[in-house]
């Protein structure tokens, strides 16, 4: 088989994983139902992922990438480096908005202790993000002196509780569409912006939630 083909079908894999992640949790990937949605044996699955555990270890670490560079492509086009914050903000409450399942299944449900150590390193990957903006907003004289790596952990930890924290979760489950808004976020992202052009990229970037993609 080309590596091509071998390719392709990995992706596909992770696709059907990433699926039936959004609508049940990581509980719902499982090897037989991702092999239906890839539309490949099960058995075909077992010989890119010998177990669950592994599969999902996978799937983390994609979502981990896709959002990670999702944050960069957005601070990359800001025009400055406070904006690229308000930008890196937005894109991280928007994502985490329009899919709240997947984001809660990757970073907060309760599952297998083996996976801890992935979404730990997915929560300090998008923290490095933040905290990297911040110091530049700093050095540049756009927000005061602080401790860079603090503030990005305390930011990333107020930006998660707003999308998938308590406040919006139903007892036992994951985020309740019904209780939990961008209007919750979209002030997170403000209070970073004290420049005007800052608040007014993030309107711009979080406004379209509803229907357009980040």
């Amino acid at each position: 088989m080309s590596t091509r083909r071998l390719a392709a079908r990995h992706a596909a894999i992770i696709a059907a994983a990433r699926a039936a992640a959004s609508e049940g949790g990581m509980a719902a990937v499982q090897i037989a139902p991702v092999a239906r949605r890839a539309g490949i044996a099960a058995g075909t699955v077992y010989r890119y992922f010998p177990g669950k555990t592994d599969l999902v270890t996978a799937l983390l670490s994609e979502i981990s990438e896709r959002e990670i560079a999702a944050l960069r492509r957005a601070a990359s086009g800001a025009p400055g480096p406070l904006s690229a914050l308000a930008a890196a903000i937005a894109t991280f409450a928007v994502r985490a908005l329009r899919d709240r399942r997947l984001t809660f299944a990757a970073i907060a449900e309760p599952g297998d202790a083996a996976l801890d150590a992935v979404r730990f390193a997915f929560r300090k990957s998008l923290a490095a993000e933040f905290a990297a903006r911040i110091v530049a907003a700093v050095a540049g004289g756009h927000l005061p002196e602080q401790d860079a790596a603090l503030a990005a952990a305390a930011l990333l930890g107020l930006l998660v509780e707003g999308s998938i924290g308590t406040a919006c979760a139903r007892p036992g489950g994951p985020p309740s569409a019904s209780r939990c808004s961008r209007s919750r976020l979209l002030p997170c992202a403000l209070s970073a912006s004290p420049d005007a052009r800052a608040r007014g990229l993030v309107v711009q970037t979080a406004l379209p939630a509803d229907g357009a993609s980040p």
